[in-house]
């Protein structure tokens, strides 16, 4: 099959069942980001030399544990109370929760970070990939499924709003690398990456932002004044710290002597490879969120 024909088969069918899964209801939509981050999990212990098992395990019960006490504390709760006939109250637990997961993923990330200037690293050590594997790949898809709730319930349109910016960044990034890229980006990491196309992806996603902003998010009353402000800072955030985790995940694939994370998606690589972006964003976003939610 042409490899293009492949490319766009495997990309549509990608697109699909992520918006499907988005618009259909909170339960599939996170039962499809644990299906993603168990084959991530996968693929990044075939790119640092991990236990499988044992990081597949880890990682699934970290997710579903954290995320059922997150979203379902009312039922929770209800059982608690009922099992133990006290007054249990999560909400405040689940707030403290959510600051300490949040402050050991922006930890990972800062090393994530100074690990790209490491220029001597051939191999990681084992405590590293632990790391990498908790606050890198783990805590990130908990922060994905968070923020498509923004400050109250489940909204379809931020998560949807944050792929499109992502989406938008990358392919503006690359058409405009690829007819005016003269300087280059990262070159010992990413030979390909410009700084040209990253400011063409970075105005284009701004753009973006505007367009979500005023054309498909329905603003939060406590916010209408701002939105397009709002979104439009989270597509500078998507641009930098999208280009990084795009930038991190190479260098990982550069250690391991291999162009792509996995096969599962003909033509386009692993589902590390289409999420690199996102993962390491997500945080960012969220602690955006919480900065925006306690101002406001």
């Amino acid at each position: 099959m042409n490899e293009t024909l492949k490319r766009t088969i495997s990309g549509a069918v990608y697109i699909a069942l992520l918006l499907t899964s988005i618009l259909f209801s909170t339960e599939s939509f996170i039962i499809l980001f644990g299906i993603f981050l168990i084959i991530t999990i996968y693929e990044f212990c075939n790119l640092v030399n991990l236990n499988k098992a044992f990081s597949i395990v880890f990682g699934i019960l970290l997710y579903s544990t954290v995320l059922l006490i997150s979203h379902y504390n009312k039922e929770t709760t209800l059982f608690l109370n009922k099992t133990f006939n006290s007054d249990f109250d999560l909400t405040t637990n689940i707030q403290q929760l959510d600051l300490v997961l949040l402050a050991v993923t922006i930890v990972i990330s800062i090393k994530c970070i100074l690990f790209l200037f490491y220029d001597s690293v051939q191999k990681i050590s084992t405590s590293s990939k632990y790391l990498y594997l908790l606050g890198y790949v783990t805590l990130p898809f908990i922060f994905i499924v968070k923020i498509s709730f923004g400050t109250n319930d489940y909204n379809p349109k931020i998560i949807l709003g944050l792929f499109i910016l992502i989406w938008t960044n990358d392919t503006f990034a690359y058409l405009v690398g690829k007819s005016m890229g003269k300087h280059k980006l990262f070159e010992r990491v990413s030979p390909k990456k410009t700084i040209e196309g990253f400011l063409g992806g970075a105005v284009f996603a701004a753009f973006a932002g505007y367009l979500i902003s005023k054309l498909y998010i329905q603003p939060n009353p406590e916010f209408s004044s701002r939105s397009i402000l709002i979104w439009t800072i989270i597509a500078v955030i998507v641009s930098i710290f999208g280009t990084i985790g795009d930038l991190i995940e190479s260098k990982f694939k550069r250690i391991a002597g291999v162009k792509d994370s996995g096969s599962i998606m003909p033509g386009h690589g692993g589902i590390l490879d289409r999420l690199d972006s996102v993962i390491f964003v997500a945080p960012i976003i969220f602690l955006f969120y919480q900065i925006l939610y306690y101002v406001s």
